[in-house]
């Protein structure tokens, strides 16, 4: 039987999902990609009396970090992204924060990661897949005792990311959706940065980059 219970939420001027992956068991929570408002996300968790865990982010760019800061702060939480992002986290013109938001952000990660790397947090046992394209640092995290996959901005709905911001490769990104679609199970639900749910069988049949 999942443990897992999720909620999303769209925020800011971009409409960004932002996950919370709460263990039910133990009422635990993942914040994943904490796009704007942190305000709202603060009150959902203390109204459900969750218990904050950790900040995974997919990659760096603006739009998926402006609560960052004010969450970490606020729950004492460490903040997790691949080793390659971490540049890109710190420099305001790779993370388009001046070009989106019209102001400076950055954040200083506390946890780099690695390729294949396992995590374990709230109950969840969950692998970093690195999936370069959209910027050089973005990974997509994967639970596959929820046959859930976090995917950013790298797979969405019959569709890929962009590839036109700095640090971005079409060729990368079609060989890390190949990759994802090539490896995971097709029962596999991606949760992805921007629109709608889709699934990895569904994504084989009918994304048309593939």
């Amino acid at each position: 039987m999942s443990k897992a219970e999720l909620n999303s939420f769209i925020l800011g001027m971009i409409g960004t999902n932002c996950y919370l992956l709460t263990n039910k068991d133990t009422k635990e929570t993942i914040i994943i990609d904490p796009a704007d408002d942190a305000r709202s996300i603060s009150s959902f968790i203390e109204l459900h009396d969750l218990k904050p865990a950790a900040i995974l982010l997919t990659h760096g760019h603006a739009d998926h970090i402006m609560a960052v800061n004010d969450l970490r702060d606020r729950y004492s939480l460490y903040v997790y992204v691949h080793q390659k992002e971490r540049e890109l986290l710190g420099d305001v013109k790779l993370n388009c924060s001046t070009l989106l938001l019209g102001r400076p952000m950055t954040v200083k990660p506390d946890v780099l990661l690695r390729d294949d790397q396992i995590l374990d947090l709230a109950g969840f046992s969950i692998k970093v897949i690195y999936t370069p394209g959209h910027t050089i640092g973005g990974c997509c995290y994967y639970i596959e005792d929820e046959k859930m996959l976090f995917s950013g901005d790298t797979l969405f709905q019959s569709s890929v990311g962009r590839t036109d911001f700095p640090t971005g490769s079409y060729r990368q990104i079609i060989d890390s959706v190949k990759m994802l679609l090539n490896t995971l199970p097709e029962d596999v639900v991606v949760y992805p940065g921007h629109m709608g749910k889709t699934t990895i069988g569904f994504e084989k049949k009918c994304n048309p980059f593939i």
